[in-house]
């Protein structure tokens, strides 16, 4: 089973992308990529809304991502969404074991 969560960072004057910016330069992503059980870690910026910025992060079970909130990294995460006054909006979605069907497989271009 895979947990993946899509968090949107929203802000205002370019915030959300400072804010992911910083979060790479500080090496906290590269520390996030290298925990146990992380499988995904990376931004996107929807282009539909310029002052969001979308992060996927990906975990190979409920353990992993509950380790993952306990860490140290967590507080430096919180303290740069405060430096940077974002809000959020979350969404969790569980890996379905059976994974893509093979009628969906067949809209699909590799």
């Amino acid at each position: 089973m895979t947990i993946t969560v899509n968090i949107y960072y929203s802000g205002t004057n370019g915030n959300a992308k400072k804010f992911a910016e910083e979060m790479i330069s500080s090496g906290v992503v590269r520390d996030i990529r290298a925990e146990d059980g992380n499988i995904r870690y990376e931004y996107f910026f929807p282009m539909d809304h310029p002052e969001t910025v979308l992060l996927i992060d990906s975990w190979k079970d409920q353990h992993s991502i509950d380790v993952h909130h306990a860490s140290p990294m967590m507080a430096k995460i919180k303290e740069l969404r405060e430096k940077y006054n974002l809000h959020m909006k979350v969404e969790r979605y569980v890996s379905d074991e059976n994974g893509i069907s093979s009628t969906d497989q067949a809209f699909i271009r590799k």
